[in-house]
């Protein structure tokens, strides 16, 4: 089964990662204000940047290192998927 590793702008300019198997029904759980405590403070804006793996340990793996990443390489991040032409 499919694993997601997702990112949001909120509302205030940052970024929530976080890791799912369902990224449509994450995606209604953040937008209704039960996804996450840091999403219930920081409304979500939009699903900015998707990323699919095939077990639950990389997926998790990836989320932590992109938690990591500064404001300004998760912007370069998802823009250089953009440009790209792969999914965000």
């Amino acid at each position: 089964m499919p694993f997601y590793v997702y990112i949001l702008l909120c509302m205030d300019g940052s970024f929530y990662t976080g890791y799912t198997q369902n990224i449509d029904a994450r995606a209604r759980l953040h937008a209704s204000g039960k996804g996450a405590r840091y999403t219930k403070a920081h409304k979500p804006l939009k699903l900015v940047h998707v990323e699919l793996f095939d077990s639950r340990g990389t997926a998790m793996k990836r989320e932590r290192e992109i938690k990591k990443m500064t404001h300004q390489q998760k912007l370069n991040l998802i823009n250089s998927r953009k440009t790209s032409g792969q999914r965000t």
